[in-house]
Parts: C-alpha cells; sequence; structure tokens
C-alpha cells in the first residue's frame, strides 16, 4: 500500500498546478490582444529584451545576454529586429568607445505602455467577473507569492555572491 504525500505536499502541488495553469490562461489571453489590436507584435524573446533594456537604461550586449541567459550572438540578433521595428537603438557608449548602450526608442517606450494598457484592460474585465471574496484571496495569495518569489530571488542571488567571493 502506497504511502500519500503529506497534505501540505500535496496542496503546494496543487497550487503550482493552478499556476501554471493561470499562466497558461494569461499567456493566451495576451496572444489573442496582441493579435486583435498591435500592428507590430514581437515574440516572447523579443519582448523580454524591452522589459529588460527597459529596467537598465543604456546596458550593452554583454550584459543584456548575461541578464537574459542568452549567448551574445542570439541576443544581437534579437536587438538587430528589434532596431528594425524601431523599438531599439544603439548608440556608442560614454565610457568606452568599443562598447554599444542599448536603449528603448520613444516607439518602443510607446509600445510597452499600450502592452501593459491592454493587458490591465483584460484582467480588469476578468477580474471584475469574481466576487469580491474571490477578488480579496487573490489579491492575498499573489501577494504572498511575490513575497515569496522576491525571497527566494534574493536568496539565489545571496548564494551566488556567497560562492563567486568563495571561489574568488
Amino acid at each position: 500500500m502506497g504511502v500519500n504525500p503529506a497534505p501540505s505536499h500535496r496542496r503546494s502541488r496543487d497550487a503550482a498546478q493552478m499556476a501554471c495553469e493561470v499562466i497558461e490562461s494569461l499567456e493566451v489571453l495576451w496572444e489573442r490582444g496582441r493579435d486583435a489590436v498591435s500592428s507590430s507584435p514581437v515574440s516572447a524573446s523579443q519582448l523580454r529584451v524591452l522589459y529588460s533594456l527597459e529596467r537598465e537604461e543604456g546596458i550593452n550586449l554583454r550584459t543584456l545576454g548575461e541578464l537574459l541567459g542568452s549567448a551574445p550572438s542570439s541576443v544581437s540578433r534579437l536587438c538587430d529586429r528589434l532596431q528594425a521595428l524601431g523599438f531599439v537603438e544603439r548608440a556608442p557608449s560614454p565610457v568606452s568607445r568599443r562598447e554599444l548602450e542599448l536603449r528603448l526608442t520613444s516607439h518602443g517606450k510607446a509600445y510597452l505602455l499600450e502592452l501593459r494598457a491592454r493587458r490591465e484592460e483584460a484582467l480588469l474585465a476578468a477580474i471584475a467577473a469574481m466576487t469580491p471574496t474571490a477578488r480579496k484571496a487573490l489579491l492575498e495569495g499573489l501577494t504572498g507569492f511575490q513575497e515569496a518569489v522576491d525571497k527566494t530571488a534574493s536568496g539565489h542571488q545571496r548564494e551566488a555572491a556567497d560562492g563567486a567571493v568563495r571561489f574568488a
């Protein structure tokens, strides 16, 4: 006779599975909105580049590659496509003549604003269909989830920094 997993472990698995289903639903919702409204959609990888450049204005290709966990050649091709769309510009670095800085153009910033507005509109419509109790539970759950992600991420960053110090 098999042993049942502990109830808390089973609830964690159920929560993780539900989170995956919600993420997939959001991806479908985003795709529908992008297909219906956007005249120049970008891929998920290109969108990650735009978000990274928005947060880290003026970084170079090497740093962007590190942020994305991608090879420099892949990042360069992504930036080429985004530059062709008018979303990204490359400019000489004031620090090093050998480096180029990457920045969002006003067109790229406008694209992200429009994208976020469409996503917020879709989320508001879905959330409005929920009961007040469900909305409150969603807010509490998402807040707790974000805090756990932040805690986990900062723990991984500390471990990486400790490892770098130990092996330096």
